[in-house]
């Protein structure tokens, strides 16, 4: 399956530095907004949205996830958060959307592009909506580094997809090329993994996944993501977010 095709739940945890640090989070009847920004460091008008998106904090009402894309790298720099999938995934929702061309910065919310002047009012109205999708995710950090996930999903419809993704903040780049050359470029809530998308087969999946760390992604700054999609529509049937809810926590506490 098409990895554009991944859905959106998104629950943000942060995970300490501390090994052994687990949370868990469920879903509640409203819809949570899902707000993804494609953007990227050789995007010259890319870091104003940046730090929109960096004042954003996961929680009840909406979670924000950065992805950063790679079709701006022929102009000298190379973005190193930039992964593949994530052009693909925006190209599928802008086609969904009945459009052709693919620019950064680009919002979405639950699936739609939406201007960013627009992101409270459409958060307002997604949040009075009824989950038509239930979701709980918990992850686990442990001594050697590892990442445990375990992400629980259901939904009435049909053949909807589920996706977990990492992501850290408190990211910075010092650009030498490029249309930002010079520049110090500051980011937050950076995808670096994205898992799925999983089917839901029979209406509902249980999943178990382990994640090696980079040696280069500060647990301290990490947070997973998990929402769940309609491949057809690209519309997110619900999604969670809580932030740093694993500090000093310790398993089975």
């Amino acid at each position: 399956m098409h990895p554009a095709l991944a859905l959106l739940t998104a629950l943000l945890v942060s995970l300490p530095l501390a090994g052994k640090a687990a949370c868990e989070v469920e879903s509640g009847p409203g819809t949570t907004a899902l707000i993804e920004l494609y953007t990227s460091e050789g995007c010259s008008s890319c870091p104003p949205a940046d730090a929109r998106l960096s004042r954003l904090r996961p929680d009840q009402s909406l979670v924000p996830l950065a992805l950063h894309v790679g079709y701006w790298d022929d102009l000298g720099w190379r973005d190193p958060f930039a992964q593949e999938g994530f052009a693909k995934r925006q190209s599928w929702l802008v086609g969904l959307g009945g459009a052709r061309t693919v620019y950064t910065p680009q919002f979405f919310i639950n699936g739609a592009a939406t201007r960013p002047g627009s992101l409270a009012s459409q958060v307002e109205r997604i949040n009075a909506q009824p989950a038509r999708a239930s979701l709980r995710l918990r992850a686990a950090l442990s001594e050697d580094g590892r990442l445990a996930l375990d992400a629980r999903a259901a939904s009435p419809l049909e053949d909807v997809l589920l996706v977990i993704a990492v992501a850290e903040s408190g990211l910075s780049s010092d650009i030498s090329a490029g249309e930002n050359r010079g520049r110090r470029l500051r980011h937050h809530h950076v995808v670096r993994a994205w898992l799925g998308p999983f089917p839901l087969k029979t209406g509902q999946l249980t999943l178990k996944r382990t994640l090696a760390l980079a040696p280069s992604w500060r647990p301290d700054a990490l947070a997973v993501g998990a929402f769940v999609q309609d491949p057809r529509s690209g519309q997110v049937l619900q999604a969670v977010g809580a932030d740093r809810c694993l500090t000093h926590q310790e398993v089975g506490s």
